[in-house]
């Protein structure tokens, strides 16, 4: 590979990676997105990610921590940090698994009331999202993410 050593290369180079990749503007707009959903959920004191994964144990409670990390592309001491802030919060309970070292997460009450609350917020954020995207571009984030997961046999 070539070095770019002048300015002006350096500059050139930088300008075509700062128009064209893919990470930088899907990085931008999980900035953005994420910031809406957060925004409409702190009154609550739970951020986007807090409620993405407490759907996740609504729907497959109880499940293992790392089902939870597989089923959203997270690392497992991501979930594992939030699982613990969550429990300390009342929002789930941890039970034990199906062998020693592992345990088994579910919805307490206060996380079923909390949800609850979270629905007509998460449903405002919902829609800044999609006035912000448009009805087009937030079908298309839809689209490439469900094509996304099923290539990746998640879907």
């Amino acid at each position: 590979m070539k070095s770019r050593g002048t300015q002006s290369e350096v500059l050139q180079a930088a300008n075509r990676v700062a128009g064209c990749c893919l990470a930088t503007r899907v990085r931008l707009l999980n900035r953005t997105i994420t910031g809406i959903y957060d925004d409409a959920l702190r009154p609550l004191g739970m951020t986007s990610g807090q409620m993405t994964m407490l759907v996740v144990i609504a729907q497959n409670g109880p499940i293992a921590p790392g089902h939870v990390a597989k089923a959203l592309n997270m690392e497992k001491s991501t979930v594992s940090r939030n699982i613990d802030r969550m429990h300390s919060n009342g929002w789930v309970t941890v039970s034990p698994g199906e062998t020693d070292r592992t345990q088994c997460v579910s919805l307490s009450a206060k996380g079923r009331r909390l949800f609850d609350k979270s629905l007509p917020l998460w449903e405002t954020a919902q829609a800044q999202a999609e006035a912000l995207l448009g009805k087009s571009g937030a079908r298309s984030i839809s689209g490439v993410a469900n094509s996304v997961w099923e290539r990746l046999g998640r879907g």
